[in-house]
């Protein structure tokens, strides 16, 4: 009886630090990732990108929003904006709109961290888990 607590014990102390690498290694789907930023001057809107599990995307940005998909293998993710729809905008959050789908068409890679997911390419992107 002894012998088995010990072996129990034992493996739980082994398994324990693979168990959040494992967790670490797997994409955040159908979750509101929002960007690592502030929101502008004179609006409450920070970006939200939500990947569900088939790939499809949901993306909210300054102003604009719309779908897309995702292409998700390992640590590599590429992602195709689709069609857009415009809202009424100020020149600053169009011009900050287009920069952000221009940086998420050149994303390559994914890594995740706590509650923080960041996109590599040209340009990295952080997101953050909403906790709402």
């Amino acid at each position: 009886m002894h012998a088995v607590k010990v072996a129990v014990v034992w493996l739980a102390i082994i398994a324990a630090p693979v168990v959040p690498a494992v967790a670490q290694s797997e994409f955040p789907y159908d979750r509101d990732l929002m960007l690592d930023a502030r929101a502008m001057r004179g609006g409450k809107r920070v970006p939200v990108l939500s990947i569900e599990q088939n790939g499809r995307a949901q993306i909210d940005l300054w102003c604009k929003r719309g779908d897309g998909q995702a292409a998700i293998a390992g640590d590599a993710i590429t992602i195709t904006v689709g069609a857009m729809k415009d809202e009424p905008c100020t020149p600053e959050r169009a011009q900050a709109d287009d920069e952000m789908l221009e940086a998420l068409s050149g994303v390559t890679n994914w890594s995740a961290r706590g509650d923080g997911v960041t996109l590599t390419g040209a340009k990295p992107l952080r997101f953050r888990a909403a906790t709402n």
